[in-house]
């Protein structure tokens, strides 16, 4: 698929995100591989310290704003002064024109089973475990096969270097937003961040994730407010028991033509 039909898509061009290192394959050769670069983002809400990131360095606008958002930091309506970059220091500040403290809300939070350690916070499960996710939109039994095979052969730093998460927003059949992180938990937050910024709807929209479907990107998902989330990768207890709850469609284990539901089943269209 061209990646001109994405309205954002991974960079393999940008220099900064691989690194190439000298090493040996199994017979002892001397080999030049390209590997993912790692760099720790801060991020500033106002004048308190929110947290320190491990990401791989694009975007780090989308990421902070994203970041805050699902963490209930940033609210929907909120209106954001500025957002300062120091990529020196691999610092952000977000301002809004809403004071904020979340001194209290700092000191309660679960570092979840997300790669390069996620965190929520306790107050996020709480909401969750009350909200409902009333779309009626339908995913047809075919475009769960359709929509791997276009992100799978779409040129990527995980076909490039490996050793990181892709995260995918579709639109009925068409992949539009593609993000990649050390961490799917980055990834997905970054999208989050470019539909906010860029006043994109979630109601409508599929979510495609690389990685596992842990109770944490069922959070996020249910959070951002979209309704169908599909992973080529399985399923932990507690994913499950939230996406139930929550009425989200849940589709793992999605390779070929195959695939499994645990959630949400009345939005699969079969033949």
């Amino acid at each position: 698929m061209n990646k001109n039909k994405y309205l954002i898509c991974p960079n393999i061009d940008n220099k900064e995100l691989t690194k190439n290192i000298r090493g040996f394959d199994q017979d002892n050769n001397k080999i030049l591989t390209k590997v993912i670069q790692e760099k720790s983002l801060t991020i500033f809400l106002n004048n308190q310290e929110i947290v320190t990131l491990m990401t791989i360095g694009d975007h780090p606008e989308y990421l902070s704003i994203g970041y805050l958002l699902n963490q209930n930091m940033l609210k929907l309506n909120d209106i954001i002064k500025s957002i300062d970059y120091e990529k020196d220091v691999g610092v952000i500040v977000v301002r809004t024109s809403r004071k904020t403290n979340y001194e209290k809300k700092l000191r309660k939070k679960i570092t979840t089973s997300g790669c390069a350690q996620g965190t929520v916070f306790g107050d996020i499960y709480e909401e969750i475990q009350n909200k409902k996710i009333k779309s009626r939109i339908k995913i047809k039994h075919e475009w769960i096969y359709e929509i791997s095979k276009i992100i799978n052969l779409t040129p990527s730093l995980y076909l490039e270097a490996g050793a990181i998460h892709g995260c995918v927003i579709i639109k009925k059949n068409k992949p539009i937003i593609y993000m990649e992180d050390v961490g799917r938990h980055n990834a997905i937050d970054k999208i989050s961040g470019y539909m906010f910024i860029n006043k994109i709807k979630a109601h409508d929209k599929i979510f495609y994730t690389t990685g596992r479907l842990t109770s944490e990107m069922i959070i996020k998902t249910v959070k951002m407010g979209i309704p169908i989330l599909i992973s080529r990768s399985g399923f932990t207890s507690w994913g499950v028991e939230l996406a139930n709850k929550t009425n989200l469609t849940l589709i793992g284990r999605a390779k070929g033509k195959k695939y499994t539901s645990l959630s949400g089943t009345h939005r699969i269209i079969r033949k």
